[in-house]
Parts: C-alpha cells; structure tokens; sequence
C-alpha cells in the first residue's frame, strides 16, 4: 500500500475507533486540494466546489464510526465529491440567464416544470419509502452501490460477503425500488423523459 494510502487508512483508523479531531484536521489538509480541484470539474464554480468539500467532509465525521467498513477512504472520498457534485450540477441545470428587455440586465430564470417538479419530489419520497423499508443488509449494499457510487466488489470486501451476494442483494433492491417507478410512470406516461432522468441516476446506473 503506497505510504501516503497507509497515512490515510491510519488517520481514518483513529477518527472511527478514538473520535481524534486532530487526525480530522489532518486529514482534511492532505485530501481538501485534490477533492477541491476534483469537485471543481464537475461544478465549474470555486464557491461551490468549496461548499460540496466542506459538506463531504462534515458528513465524513458525522458518520465516523462506520469508517472501518470502508476498505479505501480516499477513493471513498472522491467518490462522494463526483456524487455530491453531479447532484449540484444537476439540481442547477435548469437555471439560466436571460437579458431584460427593459433594463438589459441579466435575470436568473428557470425551465422547471413546477408540475413536474411537484410529481419528482412526489417519487423521490416514495422512493426513499420503499429503499427504508429494505432489509438491513439489502438496504446497506444498495446504498453503497447506488448512493456511494461503490462497485459490488468493493462493497463485498467492505462487508466481507461474496461479490455474487452483493449483486443478489442489489438486484432484490432495485425490483423493488423499481417497481415505484413503473407505478408513478403509469400515472404520469406525460412525464416519461423526467421521470427516466429521475430514476437512472437513482437505480439502474451502477457507478
């Protein structure tokens, strides 16, 4: 394992088993630039790329004490950033400028659908229902895979399970997950484009 992993899985080590703020500081100093720069990519904006840093790292200590299930916390860092920021990037992507014609100014508008709008929140919750409701081990490896952006084989060394039972376990979530889908689209079939942009991130796509 390279020296600077080794650090890493060190400092992580004592955030998870001892709650060390100082290791916290630590490793924020060492993985703050990168996960800047990286963020930054996806966002385009410095205030932005600044505000998703600061929320994965706040999360990051929040949930501490699951860190040791975490085979590599760098690149579970990384991926939280790409999650956090394509999520930003997606939620401000129907946001545009457009000039007045009085004053010549630029005026911030939006191309949201405030119906649809209302029938995406409307899934998302029922979503969010059904993915609580899983059982625990189904509901843990769905979330690594399709929240934490984890392949199955990760989550496997994570868990310490086969891979074969991860897939077994993802495939039994999105049924089900799946399913509100399809309900809501039977309703909605106007909506079909939006909602497919909903669901894709959200379930079939395994990161």
């Amino acid at each position: 394992m390279p020296a600077n992993a080794e650090l890493i899985k060190t400092l992580c080590e004592k955030i998870c088993f001892d709650n060390d703020k100082a290791a916290f500081a630590e490793l924020f100093r060492l993985e703050y630039k990168k996960l800047y720069h990286y963020s930054l990519q996806y966002v385009k904006l410095r205030e932005v790329a600044e505000e998703v840093v600061n929320d994965v790292f706040v999360k990051f200590w929040k949930y501490r004490q699951t860190l040791h299930t975490i085979h590599n916390p760098e690149n579970y860092l990384f991926i939280a950033v790409r999650n956090q920021s394509l999520n930003h990037s997606k939620k401000y992507s129907t946001l545009h400028i457009s000039a007045s014609e009085d004053s010549g100014l630029g005026e911030l508008i939006t191309r949201e659908d405030p119906q649809f709008d209302l029938e995406s929140k409307e899934l998302r919750f029922k979503l969010e229902q059904v993915i609580a409701q899983l059982p625990d081990q189904c509901r843990k490896i769905f979330r690594l895979v399709k929240e934490d952006g984890l392949k199955p084989r990760q989550v496997a060394m994570m868990l310490n399970i086969s891979t074969r039972t991860v897939e077994t376990q993802l495939y039994r979530a999105m049924k089900r997950v799946g399913q509100v889908f399809f309900d809501q689209l039977a309703k909605n079939k106007k909506n079909i484009t939006g909602l497919l942009d909903i669901l894709i991130p959200l379930i079939f796509l395994i990161r």
